[in-house]
């Protein structure tokens, strides 16, 4: 994901002169953009307005992700951009771990922190571009700046990941586990809401694993005490309202399925949550998910996911996987394939192995060459696509809540306007869409709508407010 960000997500207060003005580019995932929105909000609390350009910036932010060598590669190119554009560039976000590989490239940056150093990335902007506050700048409120259209928001439980996965250096960018207090993200829910959020996207590097480092802790919230843990933090999210007093679809990612996730199932049924699950299988070759260092249990995962869709029919589950994994065997990869067939899972994307520097899969043995990989992930592809759209042509004829993302102009020959829209099954960015004809003028980005489905194809749907 890159994220341009707008002119006005960061304006300067009114009737003030001369803000020093901040440019940002945002890379990566949605971790990485919770971190911007931060970095945003502290600099527009310091008095700082936003530039659309490099050329009217001050001082320019790269938000850089290294999780792959071809993230690393996209960010060096993003901040040769900045540096030809405007020279004066602050780095931060993952691939600020690696700062020498940076300053040997690009000498003249201004400075290089970290994944979420967001102090360290302040404090370099106060010195690149010294902040011109107005007399009356600490008498204005603080408000977050948010990277995501008004209706729905990334709401991050926590940083850092206590595995150790061969393939992953996240431990190394962001640290261990570290969750935020239960209270804290519950309080940050609220104010969502209020703002008019109707979706949360539940995120952090394992949801699952929320509270295990503070020991599942206990915070009084509202006169009853909430421990920090992912089903105590579903139920509750799931009992808030939006400002029309619904229940908000909350949605979970970056789940590992611990047997504990057996008990949100059931919050799905009862509407408190999303029924969609984001899990990160990764693989489901025995043998391969062992040199990955991960859990082998592939065969009680296919019972799990039966016992859910018993419990909850419609519940969507999305995975990602990796193709050409060291070692990873015709055998393998045909045991993948029939898994995948048998798991029926409605959302798939792969990924090509790649090589990262600091990873221990580089050390393994037998790599896969490069053409074996590409036709391995295109056969994945074309099963999983087909799949898709196997599960979402039985959707044909059913009536699905769908919330608007966006609606068109009309049509200057007859006046119609289409829209696009996402049903539960969907998360925004890497999912599928609902796309709607001949929809009123008076709706608007952020409705929850009833759509009658007439039409598939292997990733969308297309339909008609009912």
């Amino acid at each position: 994901m890159t994220s341009q960000i707008s002119s006005d997500a960061l304006s300067g207060a009114p009737g003030r002169v001369g803000p020093k003005r901040v440019g940002m580019v945002s890379l990566g995932c949605p971790k990485a953009l919770v971190d911007s929105e931060r970095i945003l909000t502290r600099l527009r609390a310091d008095g700082y307005a936003m530039s659309p350009d490099y050329a009217g910036a001050d001082v320019v932010v790269v938000n850089t992700c290294g999780f792959l060598d071809s993230a690393k590669a996209e960010s060096l190119e993003a901040i040769g951009e900045a540096m030809a554009e405007n020279g004066r560039v602050i780095v931060t976000g993952c691939m600020g771990e690696e700062a020498a590989t940076i300053r040997a490239r690009f000498p003249q940056v201004l400075a290089v922190t970290g994944a979420h150093q967001y102090e360290q990335v302040v404090e370099a902007v106060h010195e690149a571009a010294p902040p011109s506050q107005g007399p009356f700048v600490d008498l204005i409120p603080a408000m977050d700046v948010k990277l995501t259209p008004r209706h729905y928001s990334y709401l991050k439980i926590s940083e850092g990941c206590n595995h150790a996965c061969a393939f992953c250096i996240i431990p190394q960018l962001r640290g261990p586990l570290a969750s935020r207090r239960i209270d804290a993200v519950l309080r940050e829910a609220e104010k969502l809401l209020a703002a008019g959020t109707r979706e949360l996207l539940v995120i952090s590097q394992d949801t699952s694993a929320y509270g295990v480092d503070t020991r599942h802790e206990a915070r009084d919230w509202h006169g009853r005490a909430v421990r920090a843990h992912m089903t105590d933090l579903a139920r509750e999210l799931g009992g808030m309202r939006t400002t029309e007093g619904r229940a908000p679809w909350v949605r979970l990612h970056y789940v590992y399925p611990y047997p504990h996730v057996d008990q949100v199932i059931p919050l799905m049924a009862e509407g408190l949550l999303t029924p969609y699950l984001d899990i990160p299988f990764q693989h489901a070759s025995p043998a391969v998910l062992r040199a990955m260092k991960r859990p082998a249990n592939e065969a009680k995962v296919l019972d799990r996911l039966r016992r859910w869709r018993e419990i909850c029919p419609d519940i969507a589950v999305r995975s990602s996987f990796v193709v050409g994994f060291p070692g990873e065997t015709e055998a393998d990869f045909a045991y993948l394939l029939d898994w995948l067939e048998e798991a029926q899972l409605d959302r798939v994307g792969a990924f090509r192995f790649e090589p990262v520097a600091g990873a221990a899969a580089n050390a393994l043995p037998d790599p896969v060459p490069e053409p074996v990989k590409e036709e391995r992930f295109a056969r994945l592809m074309a099963l999983t696509s087909r799949i898709s759209a196997a599960k979402l042509a039985a959707k044909v004829g059913r009536t699905l809540p769908v919330i608007i993302d966006e609606v068109g102009e009309a049509n200057p020959e007859d006046g119609s306007i289409g829209a696009t829209g996402r049903s539960q099954a969907d998360a925004p960015e890497i999912d599928g869409q609902v796309l709607l004809r001949d929809v009123p003028a008076t709706l608007a980005a952020g409705d929850l709508v009833a759509v009658r489905v007439e039409d598939a194809g292997e990733h969308d749907l297309f339909g008609v407010i009912a």
